[in-house]
């Protein structure tokens, strides 16, 4: 067993249950509850964790990694539509109604999960309804979310959206350096441009103007080092 799968065991799945928002209203004890109703499952980096049209029985609660949701477009594109990072959770399609999935989701990296059957959520909902409003709260996010990238395909330029995305990811995973904010980006140039509807080459280039201008460093393929945060806010406008 793995380190991180070690330390699961010993926690009782608290560390998963405590970082999720929509547990962010229950006491230890619930938590323990909640802990207790867990599964675990672990993903290698490209394995499928959900695919469309699947039906599933229960709520997938990212405890560490990262993974994308996807669709595949009618000229064979990929079009990604959220990054789910540590605490996020997917799969609620089902749990809520009878609907099938309506994206994929495919692991970044090594990823594992705790899963919580749709029978043993819904008493979870009956019992502290709080917890069904956290989850509207954060699908209305994920719907503003794509509603403004829509918006932003439609009347944003090529090089906002690129400038645009860059400040979502350092909001989501920067961390302080000494020469700014610090990005593990989650997604290749390619994934990117999948994500903002750009071609790659349009993103290599607009990042490496963002460069050359010094409002960040890229350090590697998988780092970006924002120098200048209101240079690259005005990049947006």
């Amino acid at each position: 067993m793995s380190k991180h799968g070690d330390n699961c065991e010993r926690c009782r799945h608290k560390l998963c249950t405590k970082k999720v928002p929509i547990f962010s209203t229950l006491g230890e004890e619930e938590l323990g509850k909640v802990s207790d109703l867990i599964v675990r499952k672990h993903y290698s980096k490209g394995e499928l964790i959900l695919i469309e049209g699947a039906t599933f029985d229960s709520l997938i609660i990212l405890n560490a990694g990262k993974a994308k949701a996807f669709r595949d477009t009618a000229d064979g594109r990929e079009q990604i539509l959220y990054i789910f990072s540590a605490g996020d959770f997917f799969g609620e399609k089902n749990l809520l109604g009878k609907q099938t999935a309506t994206y994929n989701v495919e692991a970044l990296e090594e990823t594992h999960v705790c899963m919580i059957r749709k029978s043993d959520f819904r008493n979870l909902l009956r019992t502290h309804p709080d917890i069904g409003l956290k989850v509207m709260e954060e699908l209305s996010g994920r719907m503003d979310r794509l509603e403004s990238s829509i918006e932003n395909m439609g009347t944003r330029s090529v090089e906002a959206r690129v400038s645009a995305v860059l400040l979502e990811f350092s909001s989501k995973y920067g961390k302080p350096h000494e020469k700014g904010v610090i990005i593990e980006l989650p997604l290749s140039r390619e994934g990117i441009a999948n994500y903002i509807g750009l071609a790659r080459e349009t993103v290599s280039r607009k990042m490496n103007y963002l460069q050359d201008e010094g409002i960040i460093e890229m350090v590697g393929n998988k780092k970006v080092i924002v120098l200048d945060i209101n240079a690259l806010e005005s990049e947006t406008q």
